[in-house]
C-alpha cells in the first residue's frame, strides 16, 4: 500500500531525485568516525541540531497544558509535573535538553574555531552559527520564567537588571522585555510569546540558512 503511494506521489512531483541527493551525499573521510577517531568532534553539530529537535517536539507538548498567566503558570506546570502521563518525564527533557543544548554548541563552536572553519569561504555561515548561539541562550533565558516560581522570577529580575545595565539602549530593552516597571503579568506573556512563536521562528530560519551554506561549500577539513 504504502509502495503504491509512494509512486502515485512520485509519478506528479518527481521527489525521488530529491531524496536521493540527500541520501547518497558523501560524507568526507575526516568526518567519518569509522576511519578517524577523532572525527567524533565533528559530531558536535548533529547533536546539537538533534537536541534542539527534542527540544521542540517536548516544547509543544508542554504548550497543550501550559497557561501563561501570573495565576495558572505554577499549578499548570504542577499539574503537567504529577498528573499528566509521562509529564514529568516530558519536562525533564525540556529542562535539561535546554542546558545540554547550550553545551554541545559550545563545544561545537569550539570545534569550528580550533579547526579554522571560520575561515573563508565560510566567513557567512559563522556569522549565522553565531546568531543561532544568541537566539539559543535568548530561548533559555525566555524560559526559565514561565514555570513562574520563585527561582525563576528572581532569576529573571536579576536578567532584567543585567539588561538595563547595556550604556544608552537598557533602559528601553529592560522595558520592552518586562512590559512595564515590574517583573508581572505582562512579563510572563511577553516571554511566553517571545519564546514560542518569535525566537524558534528566527531559529528556523538560521538553521535553513546553515544547512544550505553547509551543503553549498561541504565541511570544512582539518587544519
Amino acid at each position: 500500500m504504502f509502495k503504491s503511494m509512494y509512486n502515485w506521489i512520485d509519478e506528479r512531483l518527481d521527489v525521488t531525485p530529491m531524496w536521493r541527493d540527500i541520501a547518497d551525499h558523501e560524507v568526507p573521510e575526516h568526518v567519518n568516525p569509522a576511519h578517524h577517531f577523532s572525527a567524533f568532534v565533528y559530531c558536535f553539530g548533529g547533536l546539537t541540531f538533534f537536541i534542539t529537535v527534542i527540544q521542540i517536539l517536548s516544547g509543544m507538548f508542554l504548550t497543550m497544558y501550559y497557561v501563561p498567566d501570573i495565576i495558572n503558570a505554577y499549578y499548570s506546570v504542577d499539574y503537567l509535573q504529577h498528573q499528566v502521563a509521562f509529564g514529568v518525564i516530558v519536562r525533564g527533557m525540556h529542562h535539561w535538553g535546554a542546558s545540554l543544548v547550550i553545551v554541545m554548541m559550545f563545544l561545537h563552536t569550539l570545534r569550528v574555531f580550533f579547526t579554522g572553519s571560520y575561515k573563508a569561504p565560510r566567513e557567512m555561515n559563522w556569522v549565522v552559527g553565531m546568531l543561532i548561539f544568541f537566539v539559543m541562550l535568548g530561548l533559555g533565558f525566555t524560559g526559565y520564567l514561565l514555570p513562574w516560581d520563585n527561582k525563576a522570577y528572581f532569576a529573571t529580575k536579576v536578567g532584567m537588571e543585567i539588561a538595563g545595565s547595556v550604556p544608552w539602549i537598557g533602559s528601553y530593552i529592560k522595558e520592552l522585555l518586562a512590559g512595564g516597571t515590574i517583573v508581572g503579568a505582562q512579563t510572563l506573556t511577553r516571554f511566553f510569546a517571545i519564546h514560542v512563536f518569535f525566537l524558534p521562528g528566527v531559529l528556523l530560519t538560521l538553521l535553513a540558512a546553515h544547512f544550505f551554506m553547509i551543503r553549498k561549500q561541504g565541511i570544512s577539513g582539518p587544519l
